[in-house]
């Protein structure tokens, strides 16, 4: 501040230098505010007809019953019941009770004003030994009672086949994903799904997150069946390096086969569509250098290229060959045919967006100096600042901006590709207070979906082909290693109890989809993919980035 008693003279230049600063600041400050009053006003007519607009959940996490009526024993029932594989020893047993309390929740969704609900099915409810065990009816007739309730509500059912769970029984036959012989029960697994659903199920997802099982099953050793070795943890069995490419090559070839059952005998007759559902990060350089730039691209070809180059292109990113060599797995010519364009969609789960590191020319530690990392560090901080706001996750910060540009990445690389946004869900920092009507008033929830369907609409409206939204999730439910202290739900669920109750943010998605509703007839997406050339399976070429 200058004051009259330092005496000190301005000129006339220095004059216009800080009025002008003074317009540059308030302009900035007014662009931002703008900026931010733009996304607390989206719309739900910013999005375009047909729009799917829901909510999210997966069967271990919320339907409890974990071995009623049939069920068998899954990876996770297992692996959760070995003392400090997950926060304060908690597991699914119960979770959400949703197997008992499915026609409530069913009820919660439709108050919601969804037009769309993604849920998963047990595997193991199902096929309790897999192929080698009878199929149980009473699994059969839940999720009937699921998919029969949704659609009299006008509400469809976007299924995901595998979402983290499988029978243990093929975990102890043959070792699970590892094992080519999983290929054979995966199919078979989704031909019944196709065969007893599949007339009311127009949207599938073959498997949930590949990219992010595999590393944390197969590299870090938290997921079932626990496997790693050092650097990245201190396992009993397992091989950080090698395992899980073998595990993604099999999950990759079960989805192409399951594709290629359901394109053969049941798309054309059921009119519907399949997919895949990936874990979608998005990266920015660490440093203006262009070693943390090249890092940039090699995080995202080890985490996203690494599942989609194949399935659209038929072959693994050259960026991982370049790194893997004869370590990375190769498809023959059988498969590559199989499994090339074996696509109608391309589900995006997004979270958040993080810092990459080169780790090919500085030290890096926890093993992100090896070729199965990319040689990549990833961070949310950057001399100390995070990247975004923060949330209840360490690797979880707000940056909404992310979602715009991921979308933009996939859009360009995979020629525009159908997509949705089949994961998107914020859980908020540790709070003084656990009060339950503090967790009920989730103003920061409500703010990042508001600011991350405006960079969705905005994505949208530079050209991308995106065809729905679902929030993770309907529900506070079981969060994998981190059990229940951390909470996406819209709805509050009490762990003594297991009474649901709306937060906040559920008043505030039922008004932002009930306010401009649009219609949702099948004809629209029967003529949207037809024009895209989803029935054509003819080669799609790498676009450019």
């Amino acid at each position: 501040m200058v004051t009259v008693e330092t005496k000190m003279t301005i000129t006339t230049s220095q004059l216009f230098f800080l009025v002008f600063t003074a317009i540059l600041f308030s302009s900035a400050h007014f662009s931002a505010q703008s900026s931010n009053e733009d996304e607390e006003d989206v719309k739900k007519s910013h999005f375009p007809d047909g729009f799917l607009s829901g909510t999210s959940t997966s069967s271990y996490q919320v339907e409890g019953a974990f071995l009623e009526d049939g069920k068998g024993a899954s990876n996770w029932d297992v692996f959760c019941h070995v003392p400090g594989n997950i926060m304060n020893n908690e597991n699914g047993d119960v979770a959400d009770d949703h197997y008992h309390r499915y026609l409530e929740d069913l009820e919660i969704v439709q108050s919601l004003g969804v037009n769309a609900y993604r849920f998963s099915i047990s595997w193991a409810r199902i096929l309790p030994r897999g192929r080698f065990g009878e199929i149980n009816p009473r699994g059969i007739m839940f999720y009937n009672e699921i998919i029969d309730n949704l659609l009299l509500r006008g509400i469809q059912p976007f299924v995901t086949i595998h979402h983290h769970d499988i029978p243990q029984e093929l975990e102890d036959r043959y070792g699970g994903w590892l094992n080519p012989l999983i290929q054979k029960d995966f199919v078979y697994f989704a031909e019944i799904c196709f065969e007893k659903f599949g007339d009311r199920v127009k949207f599938w997802a073959t498997i949930n997150e590949p990219g992010l099982f595999v590393n944390r099953a197969y590299i870090w050793g938290t997921y079932p069946p626990g496997h790693c070795s050092k650097p990245f943890g201190n396992c009993s069995s397992g091989n950080s390096d090698i395992e899980p490419l073998s595990a993604m090559h099999n999950m990759l070839l079960s989805h192409s086969m399951a594709v290629h059952l359901y394109r053969k005998q049941y798309q054309m007759k059921h009119g519907g569509f399949i997919g895949i559902v990936v874990n979608a990060l998005m990266y920015e350089p660490l440093t203006d250098e262009e070693l943390d730039r090249q890092a940039v691209n090699r995080a995202l070809a080890f985490n996203l290229y690494w599942i989609l180059d194949p399935l659209v292109f038929g072959d693994y990113p050259p960026e991982m060959r370049h790194i893997l060599g004869s370590e990375l797995p190769r498809f023959s010519p059988r498969e590559r045919k199989l499994i090339e364009g074996s696509l109608d969609f391309i589900g995006i789960n997004h979270y958040s967006t993080l810092y990459a590191k080169d780790c090919t020319h500085s030290a890096c530690t926890d093993g992100e100096d090896r070729p199965i990392q990319g040689f990549v560090n990833t961070t949310g901080y950057r001399d100390g600042v995070a990247i975004g706001g923060l949330t209840g996750l360490p690797r979880f910060f707000v940056v909404p901006e992310g979602m715009e540009k991921i979308i933009d990445y996939v859009k360009k690389r995979y020629n525009n590709k159908p997509m949705f946004v089949t994961e998107n869900g914020f859980t908020p920092p540790k709070q003084q207070s656990e009060q339950v009507q503090d967790l009920l008033e989730d103003i920061d929830r409500i703010k990042f979906h508001k600011a991350y369907l405006a960079a969705l609409a905005r994505a949208i409206r530079n050209g991308a082909d995106v065809r729905g939204y679902f929030i993770w999730s309907l529900m506070d439910n079981f969060e994998w290693v981190h059990g229940y202290k951390k909470r996406f739900g819209l709805y509050y669920v009490d762990r003594q109890t297991l009474n649901r109750t709306p937060k906040r943010s559920a008043r505030w998605f039922t008004s932002f989809l009930t306010n401009n509703s649009h219609s949702n007839k099948d004809k629209f997406w029967r003529d949207s993919f037809r024009n895209k050339d989803m029935l054509k399976r003819s080669g799609d070429k790498k676009a450019d980035i």
